[in-house]
């Protein structure tokens, strides 16, 4: 009887694993949400259980058990729905993204509705000086900007690796950014900041703020965002070839701002 019901449970599992590649992109966007919910949920549960002074109840470890087979599965069915997609595919080559980041990224972005990868980038939230006043629709996709959150920091992760193209451009603009940091190039930026936002004068941001200087934090934060974007900008420019046979414009920030050479997708 245990085997007849194991032998149901993995085929209804491989079942669900080809039906994930039709899955719709309000589907998979629910599947990507909850993925990382579960996933937060099992690390916060893991960490309480760890910190309980006597031997955790047998129902606890149950729970346990079957809390990360249902992330995987749900890894699984967003593995399956990215590997279909040629776009997704092709990102997945790429060092720091993964089945569920090129899941995100698929069923959040409408490639008939981004001309430019600009337009991308404010879909994603990616631009710093966008202002969302009290009472204003939010001007982006929360979870798309999340989700690049956390592109950044896998980004970031994989940067020592030799093959992380967008791992490297992010260490080299950070060695940029503190060069211009430490010369003063920011000083506007960090007196601005001051201005417009209520930092505490004990905290270490604020020192640094008030000295002239971005603090560590925000030179991280900019490296990122600045890999994140160049990957968006590729990912538009093979995405935006493969469904309409052209290539599209170039962004902004690759035809202007001192830019000579455009680096090439890697994928």
């Amino acid at each position: 009887m245990e085997t007849e019901l194991r032998s149901s449970v993995e085929k209804l599992s491989r079942d669900l694993r080809v039906a994930s590649a039709t899955l719709t992109n309000d589907e998979a966007r629910f599947l990507v949400d909850a993925y990382y919910t579960m996933q937060a949920d099992r690390i916060r549960a893991n960490n309480q259980v760890r910190q309980m002074d006597t031997e955790p109840h047998d129902v606890l470890g149950w729970l346990a058990t079957q809390s990360t087979l249902l992330e995987k599965s749900v890894h699984a069915a967003l593995d399956v729905y990215s590997a279909a997609h040629s776009v997704g595919a092709r990102m997945r080559t790429v060092r720091g993204v993964g089945p569920v980041i090129a899941a995100g990224l698929l069923a959040h972005i409408d490639i008939t509705r981004a001309p430019t990868a600009g337009a991308i980038w404010r879909f994603a939230g990616l631009n710093p000086d966008l202002e969302w006043k009290k009472g204003q629709k939010r001007p982006f996709n929360a979870s798309l900007k999340t989700l690049c959150w956390k592109l950044g920091e896998s980004f970031v992760k994989v940067s020592n690796h030799e093959d992380a193209f967008y791992g490297k451009r992010y260490k080299e603009r950070k060695d940029a950014e503190i060069a211009k940091n430490e010369a003063g190039d920011f000083a506007d930026q960090a007196k601005a900041k001051l201005e417009k936002f209520k930092i505490s004068k004990t905290t270490d941001a604020h020192k640094a703020y008030a000295g002239g200087k971005l603090p560590p934090a925000h030179i991280h934060a900019r490296a990122k965002r600045y890999a994140v974007k160049m990957f968006l900008s590729h990912l538009h420019e093979i995405w935006h070839k493969e469904h309409y046979g052209v290539a599209p414009p170039a962004p902004y920030v690759m035809v202007h701002a001192g830019h000579l050479h455009k680096l090439e997708p890697p994928f």
